[in-house]
């Protein structure tokens, strides 16, 4: 609370502190685009160049804003910043954005600028001094010439080569982080615990019984995918991504694929329940047929022989353990 208190309003601003808390404002969007584009550099050339001249735009609009400043008020400008004004927008951390992907770095750019014009209209709009008015206006019309601004660096830097080329690369990544542990963790549990559910099942003819072991092997089998994930490569290397995003993916989809036939088991009548865990076997080994041969480009007949067959026989001997 003595945080927000010490926070000031910003019809409490006098005309040099608007000024300053621009100048401040275009000094940390730059030091943002900069960061921006230092992280995609090595992936995505051309959008760094784009990130290049937005801060660029930035330092030409700091300068103008010092000089400004210097003819009003002088030359020392008072330290003022976002974080000290009560309803200023405020910037997310570059590290809350900088696993997120190319798009999503576009996308909030593009809503840096829109809440920088977004405020200065309103700001102006709740003053009665012609002179800040004007000023706060010509700010908004800087922050919407920004938006045109990254237009046209992207149309200059980004042609239609640059933009397939980026867009192999967020393709691969997308494999790299999210399918490939996904499906590896699809596979895990959807094949391993058939064996363990089926053999309960046949063993005991207790659907409850059956739907708690196929529970615990199916959270039990994704706890272990995942820390395995997440600690076998730390992504920096193999360029796999975030170990986090990895070890999140591949846990929560080899819990997914032990539960599917797992769930069938809630029906208290045993035949039911068991037809329907067939039935939802049988898909889960076809989805997973199908991711394989979507995304990993594995041939169809081929994903589906290794899938349908291995599947079959750990089903197979889950059934003969039980009965036996």
């Amino acid at each position: 609370m003595r945080f927000f208190a010490q926070r000031r309003h910003f019809r409490d601003l006098s005309e040099q502190e608007i000024i300053a808390l621009a100048i401040s404002s275009e000094e940390d969007d730059a030091r943002i685009y900069r960061s921006y584009a230092e992280m995609l550099r090595p992936d995505y050339p051309a959008s760094a160049k784009v990130f290049d001249g937005m801060a660029a735009e930035e330092d030409e609009h700091r300068r103008r804003l010092i000089e400004l400043h210097e003819q009003r008020f002088g030359q020392v400008i008072p330290l003022i910043r976002r974080e000290h004004v009560a309803g200023f927008y405020a910037r997310r951390p570059i590290w809350l954005v900088e696993n997120l992907g190319i798009e999503r770095i576009r996308e909030e750019a593009e809503l840096m600028e829109r809440d920088a014009e977004r405020f200065y209209l309103a700001a102006a709009g709740r003053t009665s001094d012609a002179a800040t008015r004007k000023l706060l206006g010509d700010l908004a019309a800087a922050e919407a010439g920004h938006q045109a601004t990254a237009s046209e660096l992207e149309q200059t830097h980004l042609g239609l080569d640059e933009k397939e080329a980026e867009k192999a690369i967020s393709h691969r990544q997308f494999i790299l982080t999210w399918v490939q542990p996904g499906l590896a963790g699809l596979m895990d549990g959807s094949v391993s615990t058939l064996a363990p559910i089926f053999a309960t099942a046949f063993a005991t003819h207790d659907p409850w019984t059956t739907f708690l072991v196929g529970l615990a092997a199916s959270v039990g089998a994704g706890i272990s995918m995942g820390f395995t994930e997440a600690a076998s490569d730390d992504g920096e290397l193999s360029g796999r991504g975030s170990p986090v995003k990895r070890g999140l993916a591949s846990g929560v989809m080899t819990t997914v694929g032990g539960l599917g036939h797992a769930l069938p088991y809630l029906i208290p009548e045993f035949w039911t329940a068991t037809i329907i865990a067939f039935i939802v076997v049988f898909i889960e080994l076809w989805a997973i047929a199908w991711i394989q041969n979507r995304y990993m480009e594995t041939p169809f007949f081929r994903a589906t022989f290794q899938v349908v067959l291995g599947g079959a026989m750990v089903l197979a001997a889950g059934i003969l353990i039980g009965s036996g």
